[in-house]
């Protein structure tokens, strides 16, 4: 099905109507995936993946400084088409704030809106939404994806969105915890989403279908992550999947007048993989599957809409086949590795959660991540780790053992990654990461490599200086600095992470948000 057609009357047609389709672009990406637990979700699921569909080349990973990247720097090359350094968000190599295609699409007049699993100020999603040089500064991300006035936003990390404060709340055990929220600007952004006139704010599973397509929805469901996609039954059914964020995504953007851009991220494959948990691994690469199934049956009908799948970077090494199959890996079957994986009905983390402070449901809790029949000495082990963290360390490696699996690292991997696609326009072959996002702004219609999109963003006080006024940074809050400017009876000021400046007081409305680096304040001035 077509959708949205605008009609317009050709030169000389004499009043016949010709149309043109509204573009689409859906940039899906599976964090921290290598391949072999691609085909091990594949045995697992004991079907072909959605992924399997679009199948189109690969993609090469490597940072600016790195054979194997990080997702900073991973993010940025998929979001503004330059290599750049580890941590970077949303910069070049050389520490400045680059335009990303999300950012140009919005300034194109396309919708845009992020998904995902993780907080939304974690690295991928980050990336394509704002721009620092530490992934680490959630603070001032939360802050940019706010003024940045995205079309969607769904995923976790409201922590991030509320002035700091520490808060004791008791568990589903009875027992008391004390989590701390983040911000330390003292602004509170929950406050602004929930009053502003722009968006509808949800905590809610069941984001609303029927709002007014200039409304925007930011949907914050989880304090930090939402869980693990194996989890969700036994401990967070109030949050929604990752396909059903993709689906409600797709069907609010879908009503803007000129088309979209959406960014999916299953975060949390890369959190798995990290901690060598196979079962969480599987857990969110069929999690993400069913996102890309939700994608492309929107595609298939649309008709208009190029979607493309990746991973960002390889993590953990995992292997189908370890040092105690050299001598049989000729006669096992899939059942080998996939039936030990099946006895487990949660992620290690889900199921060392509802571990008790005494232990005593110890058991109870091994054989949720599918661990029965241990020997005295494994049982023994595991009881005596001196903390969760070790006894979650035992359990992935007896899992592993188990599943006939094998882990080379705790962290990322250098290897080349599947790139999957769809639609027109579509990238296929080898490519650079660098390359994808070129490939969907030219389907879009725009260029980031165009002069007023490569030079967007500019050192502010090399500008003012240069024009006369005189410059300075007032540091007075060092939570919420300002540039400010100054020339005869004219003061204008740049507040950090804002997309407006106030010029006597009377504020007025930039198209994209101020960036400090800590000593440089960089801004978008053209005529706004």
């Amino acid at each position: 099905m077509l959708i949205s057609l605008v009609a317009f009357s050709l030169p000389g047609s004499c009043g016949f109507a010709a149309t043109i389709a509204k573009k689409n672009v859906i940039f899906m990406i599976m964090d921290g995936t290598n391949s072999d637990i691609i085909t091990l979700s594949r045995w697992y699921k004991g079907s072909g993946l959605n992924l399997d569909k679009i199948l189109v080349g690969g993609v090469r990973t490597y940072s600016s400084e790195s054979a194997i990247t990080d997702s900073a720097a991973a993010g940025t090359a998929m979001a503004t088409g330059g290599k750049t350094r580890a941590d970077y968000i949303g910069m070049n190599a050389d520490g400045k704030p680059v335009l990303t295609v999300l950012e140009a699409a919005r300034l194109s007049g396309y919708a845009t809106g992020i998904v995902s699993t993780s907080p939304v100020q974690h690295a991928t999603p980050a990336a394509f939404t704002s721009h620092t040089l530490n992934r680490d500064e959630f603070g001032d991300i939360g802050e940019q994806q706010v003024y940045q006035e995205l079309d969607v936003v769904l995923g976790g990390g409201a922590a991030w969105l509320k002035p700091q404060s520490n808060k004791s709340a008791k568990n589903d055990d009875g027992m008391l915890k004390t989590s701390q929220t983040s911000r330390q600007d003292g602004e509170n952004l929950l406050a602004y989403l929930k009053s502003s006139p722009l968006y509808h704010f949800t905590a809610s599973r069941d984001v609303p279908s029927n709002l007014d397509a200039p409304k925007k929805v930011w949907g914050a469901f989880a304090e930090e992550d939402l869980a693990y996609d194996f989890d969700r039954k036994g401990l967070k059914l109030d949050e929604p999947t990752l396909s059903e964020m993709t689906s409600a995504a797709i069907e609010h953007l879908s009503k803007k007048d000129k088309g979209f851009f959406l960014m999916v991220e299953g975060s949390k494959v890369d959190w798995a993989a990290h901690k060598n948990d196979p079962v969480g691994m599987i857990s969110e690469v069929l999690s993400f599957d069913r996102a890309v199934g939700e994608a492309l049956e929107f595609a298939v009908r649309d008709g208009n809409t190029m979607v493309v799948a990746v991973t960002d970077h390889g993590n953990s090494g995992l292997t189908l086949g370890n040092h105690d199959t050299d001598k049989t890996y000729k006669g096992l079957p899939s059942a080998q590795f996939i039936d030990p994986l099946k006895k487990a009905n949660m992620t290690v983390k889900g199921a060392t959660s509802r571990l008790k402070d005494d232990r005593s449901n110890l058991k109870a809790v091994l054989k949720s991540y599918g661990l029965t029949r241990l020997s005295k000495k494994e049982y023994c082990k595991m009881n005596e780790a001196k903390n969760v963290e070790d006894l979650e360390d035992e359990m992935v490696r007896s899992m592993a053992k188990r599943a006939n699996l094998g882990f080379t690292t705790h962290g990322h991997t250098g290897e080349d990654v599947f790139l999957y696609a769809y639609g027109p326009g579509k990238p296929s072959g080898l490519v650079e990461n660098i390359d994808l996002p070129h490939v969907m702004a030219r389907y879009l219609g725009f260029s980031l490599k165009s002069t007023a999109f490569s030079a967007w963003y500019v050192d502010g006080m090399e500008l003012f200086e240069d024009a006369g006024y005189e410059v300075r940074i007032d540091k007075r809050d060092p939570t919420n600095p300002e540039l400010v400017v100054v020339r005869g009876d004219e003061e204008l000021r740049f507040p950090e992470n804002k997309n407006f400046y106030r010029r006597n007081g009377e504020v007025v409305r930039l198209k994209s948000v101020n960036v400090f680096d800590g000593k440089r304040f960089f801004v978008h001035w053209g005529g706004d």
